[in-house]
């Protein structure tokens, strides 16, 4: 329930969306080329296809990925299109990220008869990453693998491993999910990595910084190689209304900075900072272009550096 009484579910979550872009199913709906280092310490361009498909079946109350996906399953052909097109586009890579807002092997979203285009046209890259809910990690994850010459990575959302808050979420999952998910992986030699929510809703400030911790504590512990910290965001409907009855509030960047801090510390793994777009999260214009590149330099290197000094903020 949330503070107006109403049962948080797809239904609730779904009436409080506004509208949908429109997409070409024959292109991404983005793409772009970042630095990300990788699992022996490279840094490497790094190639990520935000591909156009059918929005995710399990509808998360935090998700506004589905604003770039259609109502429909693509037909078959049209994701293979999609990625060999975005490549082109591309300088020289050395990894590939194929993003679908939602489970790479979700057959309504990626078509199981296109997994042997896609595995030829990103083959012969050291690494390819994908993701996908836990529950959905099974066989075809191994089917794929199986196609690829690359190593494969899978990128799942632990989101938080406070009980309650990761039931409110909508996920459809458990932490017993994930951690069975991870394990499946491992024990057939295929890499993943877990996204964790700085300060999901129905949370304090200082709450989703412990629980962000203790998420990545756990996911370490399962066995995952990365941590990705990701800081919840309104802008999809439903979380702008939570934050009107006070049930989420954005967390600050400083809050990043502890998580990613911590998390860089445990020397379990690699633990990035999500940066996009951290002007949001910030209260001072004055120093945020340094502590931005500053969390981008600590996702680099995977070393602490220090803080720069604001004489506005202090």
């Amino acid at each position: 329930m949330n503070k107006d009484g109403a049962e948080i579910d797809s239904n609730w979550i779904v009436s409080h969306r506004p509208a949908r872009n429109k997409i070409d199913p024959l292109r991404p709906y983005h793409w772009m080329v970042e630095k990300e280092r990788n699992a022996i310490g490279e840094i490497q361009e790094t190639g990520i296809i935000f591909i156009a498909n059918r929005e995710c079946s399990f509808k998360c109350l935090m998700c506004d990925l589905w604003k770039n996906t259609t109502t429909d399953s693509v037909p078959a052909g049209a994701i293979p299109e999609q990625i060999r097109w975005a490549l082109e586009q591309m300088p020289e890579i050395k990894q590939v990220k194929l993003y679908n807002s939602g489970s790479f092997f979700d057959e309504r979203a990626i078509p199981v008869e296109d997994h042997g285009k896609i595995a030829s046209l990103v083959s012969g890259f050291d690494t390819v990453i994908v993701e996908a809910h836990p529950k959905l990690i099974d066989r075809r994850c191994l089917e794929f693998n199986d196609m690829l010459n690359a190593d494969l990575e899978v990128a799942i959302g632990l989101e938080t491993v406070h009980p309650e808050v990761l039931q409110r979420l909508n996920k459809k999952m458990d932490v017993s999910d994930f951690v069975k998910a991870v394990k499946f992986l491992k024990r057939h030699h295929i890499r993943s990595r877990a996204f964790i929510l700085l300060r999901p809703p129905f949370m304090t400030e200082s709450e989703g910084v412990t629980w962000a911790k203790r998420s990545i504590d756990l996911a370490f512990d399962a066995g995952v190689e990365c941590c990705t910290v990701i800081p919840v965001r309104p802008g999809n409907g439903a979380m702008d209304l939570l934050m009107k009855q006070g049930n989420f509030e954005k967390p600050s960047i400083d809050s990043l900075e502890e998580v990613l801090t911590y998390g860089i510390n445990l020397n379990a793994g690699r633990v990035f900072a999500d940066t996009w777009d951290l002007s949001q999260f910030s209260t001072c214009s004055h120093c945020l272009e340094s502590r931005v590149n500053r969390l981008e330099q600590m996702n680099l290197g995977q070393q602490i550096l220090s803080m720069t000094s604001c004489n506005y903020c202090g």
